[in-house]
């Protein structure tokens, strides 16, 4: 009488199709959380932003809408953080005119040039209206 092992396991082809498989969500999923990574150091520079923006609104209001002379270290507005003296993710910071700017450390796929500008514009109907622009928001790092 001859007997018949049952075959247990995988074949080959089962095989190279479940790494393929793996692969694939390899290849969308590392980008998708390198870019989260990115965005969640990102928010930090964000933060240091809204630091200045309530001073910078408080000068916009005590000066009557005037943008002129609402500078870091005047009008209760923070002194300018020099490049190389922030904290965590952040470079510098600057006020001039109450426009923000505030440059990351090029660190963690993050680079200077992804700076966070931040305009006020004034009117006495509808208040302060805040537009960023910057480096950030070309690369996606902050909603502009």
């Amino acid at each position: 009488m001859q007997t018949r092992f049952k075959q247990i396991g995988f074949t080959l082809m089962e095989l190279l199709i479940a790494i393929a498989i793996v692969a694939i969500l390899a290849a969308i999923a590392i980008p998708t959380y390198i870019h989260y990574t990115k965005k969640a150091y990102y928010s930090e520079v964000v933060q240091a932003a809204d630091r200045y923006k309530v001073a910078v609104a408080s000068c916009l209001d005590e000066r009557n809408g005037v943008l002129a002379d609402c500078d870091a270290d005047a009008y209760g507005i923070p002194a300018d953080i020099a490049a190389g003296g922030g904290v965590g993710q952040v470079d510098s910071a600057t006020v001039a005119n109450g426009v923000i700017t505030v440059t990351p450390k090029a660190t963690h796929g993050i680079v200077a040039g992804d700076t966070y500008v931040l305009t006020p514009t004034y009117s006495s109907t509808a208040g302060i209206s805040w537009t960023a622009s910057g480096g950030g928001c070309t690369s996606n790092l902050v909603s502009c």
